[in-house]
């Protein structure tokens, strides 16, 4: 913020903030040298001042304590800077970004709706609680408000649209709920605007596609539902679009192929329907397009070959059908990015059958046949088929339903015995086998229709097996994600008791990790860290009680073909109970992994997993186990971490991921890998509280994957 001492003095303006902020409070760091570096850094800012030489002998690093510096107050008891008041000196240049190294808690003050003269407003990543007070309305200078990474509620208040010179509104990653107002249009300035991981509700407003100097446009992690307007305005300076993890339905618009401009158009994980507009294809400047998790249907348009800069495309789990294109950025897709729409069609490569070629001169041949023979054959045998059902069913209507089976309806799986997984197993041959877990063992198998699958067998001579199961069985009739697991079938008798699981052809990710044979890198760890948090975030807020892993850790965590990450073995999930933060259990997991609450006292909840999640990140990015052997007594892994951080980062992460990201640009590479470890240092806090909520932990890792994104295509 640029100094400017004739309309206002900006530095009481900092005083005052802390006055009026009076129930804030300074979070402790590792040492007032913190303090000292962030003013230190301030005065390097200040210019052409006739107290710059005053402030440039009088802060100085020795003799003297920051504490006794100019305009400096501290705590008694910890010596941190509590106050900064250089009111009324004279003071030109700018406010070094190293002044805010500290964090605040508490309300945003009433008063601060009285400083006229304020242009720029960043509250972000703190601990903000409470709502934006409607004062705010009254800083009618305000060019930039920024209040992201916080916890406030409340509305978002329709004083915010008084601010006419905004260029700025981040908000993300709080707990506002409500609507967007419509005033929102009154924003006619507007270049950013994040309300990203919130608790938005209702539709998008139409006006929003009215403010027409938008560059950034988050809406992401929210509950907006509805439909996009057909009639929105075409946005030519939008250049980031973001509304993935919402509710919204209806038709993808086509105005939407209009935004010139657009970089990055992240549609994820909503409930668009109908086709993928062929004017996507006038994007020419698109760098990322993700639809995935949708039920779009219909062709994938052959207008997305011309795309030339499209780095990232992601069109799975949807319901596209026909040939898949080749050319353009289809020449380098991974099947990985067409999965989950099951009538495509083309390469091999993306693991789908080729394209059916019929001469055309046979086709009105082949469809005469049709009409006159097959589809008259098929009917008969459909009435055929029925009939017989009819019989059997009345034949068996007083038949006693064999007890061996044990299916789950809310699956619709079907039904399978003891005697096929004998058959599919090798009668559960070593050879066959692929895991040992704590309540039994997991075997390959193929069923009689050929499917392979993964068939978990509890052990009944574990204390607590029977009982395991049943928790199991609960937990999987309520739950389906697709980073989960997913349930085919179980089987029990009174002398077994077995799950029929997906089968996920690249292992677990500790195989990835320590085997010589594989490498995972930068974009795959980063994917795979995406994907278990999504799993988590929907076993913790995704129903109305939350779900307990208990013991995530990377045998648990298992890849399919196109190496998305599914979370597996919920032998040990608890389900709390609605308004209950914790529970209590006997059954602990994994040395290493395990939160200390859990295993000092047996006591879980959310916050477990979480640590549980820190501790298996910093494992993959260091690739050394929370039990090597250089762990001993109160070192841990998370302790290596933590003192490397600062100075010495690159020497704990994995030197197979550095020599696979050799070519990268080192401060580029140093910086995404910086912000992970802090993120698993942020999840595996000794105190559960100080932890990360999951959400929280995907909102940051989205957008450290977009920063690699970024920073790739520079590069290129």
């Amino acid at each position: 913020m640029v100094l400017i001492g004739n309309l206002f003095p900006l530095l009481l303006l900092g005083f005052l903030f802390v006055q009026y902020s009076c129930m804030f409070q300074l979070i402790q760091s590792f040492s007032n040298f913190t303090d000292q570096s962030a003013l230190i850094a301030f005065k390097s800012r200040i210019s052409s001042s006739p107290n710059e030489i005053l402030l440039a002998t009088n802060w100085s690093t020795a003799p003297n304590s920051i504490c006794n510096w100019i305009g400096v107050s501290c705590s008694r008891r910890w010596q941190r800077v509590t106050a900064l008041d250089l009111s009324f000196m004279g003071l030109h240049g700018n406010i070094s970004p190293h002044i805010g190294n500290c964090q605040i808690r508490g309300h945003i003050p009433m008063g601060m709706g009285f400083l006229k003269g304020l242009n720029w407003l960043d509250l972000g990543d703190n601990n903000l609680t409470g709502n934006i007070p409607f004062t705010i309305g009254g800083l009618e200078r305000l060019q930039r408000l920024h209040l992201y990474n916080n916890k406030i509620e409340g509305l978002i208040l329709e004083e915010l649209c008084q601010l006419r010179n905004l260029g700025e509104l981040d908000l993300a990653n709080n707990r506002i709920s409500g609507f967007i107002p419509n005033c929102i249009s009154n924003l006619s300035l507007l270049v950013e605007l994040n309300l990203s991981s919130n608790r938005l509700e209702s539709s998008i407003p139409l006006n929003i596609w009215s403010l027409e100097n938008l560059f950034l446009l988050d809406l992401s992690l929210n509950s907006l539902g509805e439909h996009l307007p057909s009639n929105m305005k075409k946005l030519d300076t939008l250049e980031y679009l973001n509304l993935s993890r919402n509710e919204i339905a209806g038709e993808i618009p086509s105005i939407i192929g209009a935004f010139e401009s657009l970089r990055y158009l992240d549609f994820s994980n909503n409930s668009f329907q109908g086709g993928i507009p062929q004017s996507f294809g006038n994007l020419k400047g698109l760098d990322l397009l993700d639809l995935s998790y949708n039920n779009l249907s219909g062709v994938i348009p052959k207008s997305l070959e011309a795309l030339p800069y499209l780095k990232y495309l992601n069109l799975s789990f949807n319901k596209l059908v026909g040939e898949i294109p080749s050319g353009g950025p289809f020449v380098n897709l991974t099947a990985e990015s067409l999965s989950g729409n099951s009538a495509l069609c083309g390469n091999l490569i993306f693991g789908v059958p080729p394209c059916p070629t019929i001469p055309t001169y046979k086709q009105s041949k082949m469809k005469n046949i049709l009409i006159k023979c097959i589809l008259p054959m098929i009917a008969s045998i459909i009435i055929a088929v029925m009939l017989v059902y009819l019989l059997r069913r009345l034949r068996k209507s007083n038949m006693e339903i064999p007890t061996s089976l044990n299916a789950f309806p809310a699956l619709e799986h079907r039904m399978i015995s003891y005697q096929e997984l004998c058959q599919g197993t090798n009668n559960f041959c070593e050879s066959n086998l692929l895991g040992v877990g704590g309540f039994g063992s997991v075997y390959k198998g193929i069923l009689s229709d050929r499917t392979i699958v993964a068939v978990k067998v509890l052990s009944l001579e574990l204390l607590g097996a029977f009982k395991s199961f049943d928790a199991e069985c609960k937990v999987l009739r309520t739950i389906r994600h697709r980073n989960l697991v997913k349930v085919i079938t179980t089987c029990t008798n009174p002398e077994f008791r077995a799950l029929v699981l997906e089968y996920m052809s690249n292992g677990n990710l500790e195989k990835w990790l320590y085997s010589h044979n594989y490498c995972l890198d930068l974009l795959q760890r980063i994917n795979i860290l995406v994907d278990v948090a999504s799993a988590l975030e929907y076993l913790h807020h995704g129903q109305s009680e939350s779900i307990l892993h208990c013991d995530l850790k990377p045998t648990n965590i298992l890849l399919d073909e196109g190496m998305v990450a599914h979370v597996g073995d919920f032998g040990i999930a608890k389900i709390l109970v609605e308004n209950k933060d914790s529970t209590h259990t006997k059954t602990l997991g994994t040395i290493g992994y395990i939160a200390p609450e859990y295993g000092f006292e047996g006591k879980v909840s959310i916050k477990t997993d979480v640590y549980s999640y820190g501790i298996t990140l910093l494992e993959m990015i260091t690739r050394k186990k929370p039990t090597d052997d250089m762990f001993i007594g109160d070192f841990t892994l998370r302790q290596l971490v933590n003192e490397s951080i600062s100075n010495r980062m690159m020497e704990v992460v994995d030197e197979g991921l550095l020599r696979i990201e050799d070519e990268r640009d080192t401060i580029a590479l140093q910086s995404i890998l910086s912000s992970i470890l802090d993120l698993g240092l942020r999840c595996s806090e000794e105190l559960s509280d100080a932890r990360m909520d999951i959400k929280d932990v995907l909102v940051k890792l989205n957008k450290i994957k977009s920063t690699f994104f970024e920073n790739m295509n520079r590069v290129t």
